[in-house]
């Protein structure tokens, strides 16, 4: 089974701050996904501009393939410390995890603990300190499996509550209690674990937080995946194996066009239905066929979509449950992790810009943008031309 590592982070500006001082970042290339939460000392510009510079820095260097040991010594090397203070001018964490073998790493210089739960239990994780270009900072090893749940946090989290409702903050203890009453309510995801927790945060800084504060959040789901195929291929010989793959797909199976829905249904010899109750104005109805989880008309509600995605902010639960084509398959994009889109490149001359060359499609510049849209929001998409 393919895993999928679900992500969310939340961040809270210190009160009268218009920039946070701690900066998160991700980066997804080939079987890992790094996260970085950098926290730079103080608040306001100078803070906001210590953590992106250190956040960047790290993902910049992953992204050219440099090795680990030699990012974080980089890091470490870099980062002056205060001379009144003694504490240096940003702290950071970063996590590696292998969507392969389920593996991760971890590097905390100066931030709170790593947070491990499993089976919505908290686990202490075994920490080994090392000198890296004479910074110590804390190295975390571990095998993740389904449900495991990691938080990364800077120390505005930790500290919220500080001399009113505690004496010494909120504390890690505190925090990993509230977060194992969040899992006894059932299966949640990244998102509900990091906002109920940020939340709270929140209340105990009595909406003005003395600091700033940030939670990452890491939950291992199986994945989830969605195959749509949209347009007629350019040749007719390719119709019959684009449908094969399409039914042979694991995963959510959809099709948006009228004739991509005819092609679908000669193949596999079931009838379209039409359903009437999700007609609109604005929108044309959807088609019931067995075997296929959605069939949507195409340009049109393509076009829809691409406008609810851009206001989802990649949080399904903002768009309402419509019973609409547009909403459907929005709704479907943004449940799925990682999405294939087979787009026919066969042009309908109904929906065709006459003052477009006849081989710049609509059909293959929404998908496009929707395809960008979703990359933003961390999914994994593929896009294939026919």
């Amino acid at each position: 089974m393919k895993y999928f590592v679900d992500y969310h982070h939340v961040s809270l500006n210190k009160a009268g701050e218009e920039l946070c001082g701690d900066q998160v970042r991700m980066f997804r290339a080939g079987s890992k996904t790094r996260i970085v939460l950098s926290d730079g000392l103080g608040s306001g510009v100078k803070a906001n501009i210590l953590a992106s510079l250190t956040s960047e820095i790290i993902i910049n260097m992953l992204r050219e393939q440099a090795a680990m040991n030699d990012v974080i010594e980089t890091v470490a090397g870099t980062l002056p410390v205060c001379k009144v203070r003694n504490l240096a001018y940003a702290t950071f964490t970063l996590v590696e995890i292998d969507h392969d073998t389920l593996c991760f790493n971890a590097y905390n210089f100066d931030n709170p603990p790593l947070l491990y739960f499993s089976e919505g239990k908290s686990i202490p994780l075994p920490q080994q300190e090392t000198l890296i270009a004479g910074k110590k900072v804390q190295v975390t090893q571990g095998q993740l499996t389904h449900g495991d749940f990691l938080a990364v946090m800077s120390d505005g989290v930790p500290y919220a509550g500080l001399g009113e409702t505690y004496n010494l903050g909120w504390g890690i203890p505190n925090i990993t209690t509230f977060i194992e009453e969040i899992f006894q309510y059932g299966p949640t995801g990244a998102r509900s674990l990091v906002e109920r927790t940020m939340g709270r945060t929140r209340e105990l800084y009595a909406d003005q937080p003395g600091d700033d504060a940030s939670m990452v959040g890491l939950l291992i789901r199986p994945s989830q995946t969605a195959m749509v195929f949209t347009g007629p291929p350019m040749s007719e010989a390719d119709d019959e194996g684009l449908v094969n793959r399409l039914m042979a797909f694991e995963g959510r199976k959809i099709v948006c066009g009228g004739t991509t829905g005819n092609i679908v249904s000669a193949f596999t010899g079931e009838p379209i239905e039409t359903d009437i109750a999700s007609l609109r104005e604005d929108l044309p109805p959807i088609g019931i066929l067995e075997g296929v989880d959605l069939l949507t008309e195409g340009i049109i509600t393509l076009s829809h979509t691409m406008d609810l995605l851009e206001k989802s902010q990649g949080n399904p639960t903002s768009l309402p449950r419509t019973h609409d084509g547009a909403h459907m398959l929005a709704h479907e994009l943004l449940n799925a992790d990682e999405i294939v889109f087979l787009v026919g490149q066969k042009i309908n001359p109904y929906y065709q810009n006459p003052l477009l060359p006849e081989n710049v499609s609509i059909r293959k510049n929404l998908v496009e943008k929707i395809a960008a849209i979703l990359v933003n929001y961390h999914k994994e998409v593929h896009v294939e031309y026919h």
